[in-house]
């Protein structure tokens, strides 16, 4: 059955928008993972708009399954990862006036910028993932710069999954190329329980970050019920050809 990974920003997000001390994001990741969550997932921005360094090196000694830290591709940040040692990194584009990540990196641009940033994690045996567009082109850069995942943006997707079908085989096309190239393929951007399931179908991915739809039903059962339903709707459709 595919990974999931929790994207807990949005607990923080609610700490941060009182400036309190609550909720925890520390205490949402155990709540996560008690509902089978395979993974936690935060972004750690430049602006530190949600999460917090003290929420990364906290989350490093307790999390039990395993820790990705979204981040932009900067000296600063990959020292800090090097520091900490999350299970996985994974590179994002960052722009301040976003209110979240709707964009893959251009590697076709970006490759020979971030070549040094990669090899300080590697050489801290980071796992690094790069968040790219479902294109070949993105695959193949993320190859040649050494990722070990490729997080394949389903932001397009997701808006237009029910008007659009081929929408999927636009990921699965990306998806074939990743793996003939040696590289692991995750998928995430506005993935929720319903539009998740062709994706599942397909068998596109061997991972899957998914948050706010998590965190926005979590306010109605409980964050760790959440997840245990987003686990249900996995185990089911991932197995129909089983």
């Amino acid at each position: 059955m595919p990974n999931l990974s929790v994207n807990i920003d949005h607990v923080a997000t609610l700490r941060q928008a009182r400036l309190e001390s609550f909720p925890d994001p520390v205490q949402a990741a155990a709540a996560v993972e008690l509902g089978g969550a395979d993974g936690i997932t935060v972004h750690l921005r430049q602006d530190r708009r949600h999460i917090t360094d003290r929420d990364v090196q906290l989350l490093r000694s307790t999390v039990k399954t395993e820790l990705t830290v979204e981040m932009a591709g900067t000296v600063e940040l990959a020292r800090l990862m090097a520091r900490i040692r999350p299970d996985q990194v994974t590179l994002v584009p960052e722009v301040r006036s976003e209110v979240t990540t709707t964009s893959g990196i251009d590697l076709l641009k970006e490759r020979h910028r971030l070549e040094p940033i990669v090899e300080r994690l590697k050489k801290a045996r980071v796992r690094l993932s790069l968040f790219i567009e479902p294109d070949t082109a993105q695959v193949e850069a993320a190859a040649r710069l050494g990722a070990n995942v490729v997080e394949l943006n389903t932001d397009r997707y997701s808006r237009d999954w029910s008007r659009k079908p081929a929408l999927v085989d636009e990921l699965a096309r990306a998806a074939e190329a990743a793996r003939d190239a040696g590289v692991a393929v995750h998928v995430g951007h506005a993935l929720g329980y319903r539009n998740v399931v062709p994706i599942l179908r397909g068998q596109i991915a061997a991972g899957y970050s998914i948050g706010f739809s998590i965190v926005a039903r979590a306010v109605f059962v409980g964050l760790t019920d959440a997840v245990a339903e987003m686990k249900r709707i996995m185990e089911v459709y991932s197995c129909e050809r089983c």
